[in-house]
């Protein structure tokens, strides 16, 4: 048996501590606890200039490809109004102590009931739109009204959660190999019907460049249920059609038939994991 030689813990920080001294006059170190399998949950919240602070409820933003986030929905499966309301609140009252102002995101990795904060977004993000379904609230429109000293019209009392909501990014690359794809569109059609949402800019004949982002649009879908959330997914994303460039709606459609995704409670490696990218 070949002997493989092991640095010991301590060992490995004094020789990182050494390392950070040299290159940065700072030795310095700290250790962050490792999650196996956690989910990304996050926490939509609203201030305004005059000490008010209010969540919107929480966004599951697991179903991701190396870190970037492919599908997000709200709320959260399996996490209970009780746990909804104590994080929520600990996000709206770090607002009030730091005098933040405008809408913003609090993120975090969840595993075993415990979160562990990662960042604060602060500014709107992708996925505000299925928080805007299951609240009824136009953060657009309410982070307008912050900017220009208007007090929040809401508070906590008033958010009130209904249904489920899915957001589906659609990018302009090929569902396989996640190649970009730029190109004329030579055809499209928005699916529509009630229940259904689409953010976009294209067009027929718009012709996507290479220089950007890949995500060339958004679709929402909205209904009383998880479950039936997910089927007007499916039945948007067969009736959307984007011809010319390849995208990543096969793959959504995929997604949606999923076993394990219909059940909820994914984690981050999910995806990578059952493409074989991990």
């Amino acid at each position: 048996m070949a002997f493989e030689p092991q640095i010991s813990k301590i060992n490995a920080i004094s020789l990182t501590q050494t390392e950070a001294a040299a290159a940065f006059g700072n030795e310095q170190v700290y250790m962050e606890k490792y999650l196996e399998n956690p989910r990304h949950i996050e926490f939509q919240i609203l201030a305004d200039a005059h000490g008010n602070a209010i969540h919107l409820g929480e966004r599951d933003c697991s179903m991701q490809r190396r870190h970037q986030k492919m599908i997000e929905e709200a709320p959260a499966p399996g996490l209970s109004k009780t746990v909804r309301k104590k994080i929520g609140e600990r996000c709206a009252q770090a607002c009030r102590d730091i005098g933040y102002r405008g809408a913003g995101t609090f993120e975090f990795l969840y595993e075993n009931g415990e979160f562990y904060f990662i960042e604060m977004n602060t500014r709107l993000q992708v996925e505000h739109p299925v928080t805007e379904w299951i609240t009824g609230i136009d953060i657009v429109r309410e982070q307008l009204r912050i900017a220009a000293g208007e007090p929040l019209r809401y508070k906590q009392k008033d958010v009130n959660i209904q249904g489920h909501a899915i957001e589906c990014r659609l990018n302009a690359e090929d569902p396989d190999t996640f190649m970009p794809s730029p190109g004329l569109i030579s055809r499209y059609h928005a699916p529509g019907g009630q229940g259904v949402r689409v953010d976009s800019h294209i067009y027929s004949g718009y012709r996507v460049p290479p220089y950007y982002d890949s995500m060339i649009g958004k679709l929402i879908t909205y209904s009383d249920s998880r479950e039936s959330a997910m089927a007007r997914m499916r039945m948007a994303l067969d009736e959307i059609i984007i011809d010319g460039i390849k995208t990543n709606i096969p793959l959504h459609k995929s997604l949606m038939t999923d076993a394990t995704f219909q059940v909820g409670g994914i984690n981050i490696h999910y995806l990578e994991n059952k493409l074989g990218l991990s």
